[in-house]
């Protein structure tokens, strides 16, 4: 059956330690488009039809070629699986998304609100304001903030699982960060659910994304932010994890052994894979571009003596 090879593979890719959360969802979403046309091995059409349930050409092929490495891989056992054309559907160029960089009074402005835009029935009062502070304060992504468990809150940290590849990353915490989480905690304890999560939904399971993306839409709303983002688009929950890298930079000034030494602590700091995505945060603000101005104006002045 399609879906007993899709779980083998799966294992496989994460035995390598990768996490592969997003892949394996949309494999399992495609073994189960299959076999409700009672197919039991890959075929091109039916990956073609299924990629069509999302309107974005890149998003199109990205999904393509999440079934063509799976079919790669399950044709080797198995060669009846079709192996779709890596052109069958035609490169879309990327286009960056320009971060909106929030201000500090613009974070107090959200944080201030977020009581107010919580659900009625929050399980636990308070938790907005601690979720996207968290968030601000330490760069973590939407869905790792959302991840942590009560026992990840340690001494030393904040153990935090990336959404991205395998392993744990521990975040020494400042000590305001730190009472904030342990008043959070408190409350949370009192809350009689079972589950281990940090913060909790209002039927007493895990907070999702799309609970605390609507309560962030509304203190968007609320203070004013909407629409206030590049292109007339809305500032994200996102854009909190920018914000706090690009000024984590600008703090180095314009300290050139400085900038790569912090840059190789942000990298792992924020849970990149390579050190080469966390160089798209030097153009975030005027401040970091006329930074990098600076020293390549220094660098040709020493070129040209």
């Amino acid at each position: 059956m399609i879906g007993d090879a899709v779980d083998r593979y799966v294992a496989l890719i994460r035995a390598g330690g990768a996490s592969y959360r997003s892949e394996s969802r949309y494999l399992a979403k495609y073994a189960a488009f299959a076999l409700t046309r009672g197919e039991t091995h890959v075929r091109i059409q039916t990956v073609l039809e299924w990629t069509r349930r999302v309107s974005s050409a890149r998003q199109r092929r990205r999904l393509l070629l999440i079934v063509r490495r799976f079919a790669l891989s399950a044709a080797v056992e198995d060669g009846r699986h079709e192996v779709p054309p890596v052109d069958l559907l035609p490169r879309v160029p990327r286009v960056r998304y320009k971060p909106y960089i929030y201000s500090p009074a613009e974070i107090a402005s959200l944080l201030a609100v977020s009581d107010e835009c919580a659900p009625v029935r929050c399980a636990v009062p308070g938790q907005y304001r601690v979720l996207f502070g968290l968030i601000a304060a330490t760069g973590l992504r939407h869905g790792e903030a959302l991840a942590i468990n009560v026992g990840d809150i340690t001494p030393e940290g904040l153990m935090v699982r990336p959404m991205k590849r395998a392993g744990w990353r521990l975040l020494p915490l400042h000590s305001t960060v730190e009472t904030k989480l342990a008043q959070h905690l408190r409350k949370r304890l009192r809350v009689p659910v079972d589950t281990e999560a940090l913060f909790v939904g209002n039927r007493g399971a895990r907070l999702d994304q799309d609970t605390s993306g609507y309560v962030f839409h509304r203190m968007r709303a609320r203070t004013g932010l909407a629409g206030k983002a590049h292109g007339g688009r809305n500032p994200r929950v996102h854009d909190l994890r920018h914000t706090f890298a690009v000024r984590s930079l600008e703090t180095c000034g314009s300290d050139a052994p400085a900038i790569d030494r912090h840059m190789l602590a942000l990298s792992a700091w924020l849970g990149h894979g390579s050190v080469a995505n966390t160089y798209c945060y030097h153009e975030g603000t005027a401040k970091l571009l006329e930074q990098i101005a600076k020293r390549t104006e220094a660098f040709h002045r020493e070129d040209a003596s």
